[in-house]
């Protein structure tokens, strides 16, 4: 059976709102003045509404990490090899990235996704669904077909959906793509009507000339291809990117399965966005990890109406962000589960 991004999209279901309000009638008991712990009680409650009650063990937690090429990387203002993505895609099964590290000290599962490289990648953690070789320079014409863009998203939703009947109960998503900053401030231009010049940061380009030129590929790529802000899977792509595609999928998955997906940096939070669009309940299982150092980072949360965890000055990517967040969900599970109430000391005195 065929992906169908219809049936999908519409048994996408709102969180339990009884469960939230449990959660947050026994963590306004708990010891401690009702709201002290802030963030950390609205993450409880958060995942009350997600997997309803009891809590299941999170013991269980995964990163996806999207990658592939991207054309524009031809107009020349990136100071990095293009070969860099393949390279970092391999690297990641030695562990030695700093996805890798972090993944790692999270207790969480790194998974490569090849959706889109140049070239064959090698590696035991590498889980093949490319869809083309790369996009096409963008500034030039559309980065890929429609039906390219929804084959990526179907993969992102496959590949995160098989994690979650393996049993899975936290994602999270990154990637890795040279020149991917820019097509994320593409699409976020596109989607929220942002100028340009608001979005397009340094990125990996290193001085100013690199600068302009970046600014000037997004100009024109918006200008040539006309994406219609009202239709998400068209802005994917026209001015988007695999991975982007891809991440928008699991996020569609995570929803659809009804389990927490924590959003990384900028480009991630540009594929959350889209599957925002593409339907507002998505929005309830995302947890964007922090506030990325990108320049069009604040954009993104201010489009979500959603705040970040973590002020980190961050901006690799990866899923970095996000797995420094995984230590925040499992600390607001266990205040729930773990912390005693002023019953507790109660009980105690009369005993």
């Amino acid at each position: 059976m065929g992906f169908s991004l219809e049936k999908v999209l519409s048994e996408i279901q709102p969180l339990s709102q009884a469960a939230m309000r449990e959660v947050q009638e026994q963590l306004d008991k708990k010891l401690k003045p009702p709201g002290s712990l802030g963030k950390l009680e609205g993450l409880a409650v958060r995942m009350a509404g997600i997997y309803g009650l009891p809590f299941p063990e999170l013991s269980k937690k995964a990163i996806v990490m999207m990658a592939a090429d991207n054309g524009v990387y031809e107009e020349g203002f990136n100071s990095y090899p293009q070969e860099t993505s393949r390279d970092l895609a391999e690297l990641a099964g030695s562990g030695l990235i700093a996805v890798s590290v972090l993944a790692r000290h999270a207790g969480a599962r790194l998974l490569v996704v090849d959706v889109g490289l140049k070239g064959e990648v090698k590696g035991s953690h590498i889980v093949k669904r490319k869809v083309r070789a790369g996009t096409a320079n963008m500034t030039k014409g559309p980065a890929m077909s429609g039906e390219e863009a929804l084959k990526a998203l179907a993969a992102g939703f496959a590949v995160t959906g098989e994690l979650v009947k393996e049993g899975t109960q936290v994602l999270g998503m990154g990637e890795v793509g040279i020149c991917n900053t820019t097509t994320s401030a593409a699409v976020l231009a596109a989607l929220t009507g942002k100028r340009p010049v608001e979005v397009v940061g340094g990125g990996t380009g290193g001085d100013t000339h690199a600068y302009h030129l970046k600014l000037k590929a997004v100009e024109t790529a918006l200008s040539i291809n006309k994406p219609n802000p009202a239709d998400p899977l068209d802005v994917l792509a026209k001015v988007g990117g695999l991975e982007i595609a891809a991440m928008t999928g699991s996020c569609l998955a995570a929803a659809y399965y009804r389990k927490p997906i924590v959003i990384d940096g900028f480009i991630a939070g540009v594929a959350a966005l889209a599957a925002a669009r593409m339907h507002p309940l998505v929005k309830e299982y995302l947890l964007p990890s922090h506030l990325s150092a990108e320049k069009g980072a604040w954009a993104v949360l201010e489009a979500l109406q959603m705040e970040p965890l973590l002020l980190m000055e961050m901006r690799l990517g990866e899923g970095t962000g996000a797995a420094l967040a995984f230590n925040l969900l499992d600390a607001a599970v266990k205040i729930y589960q773990e912390m005693g109430s002023f019953a507790d000391i109660c009980y105690d005195k009369i005993r």
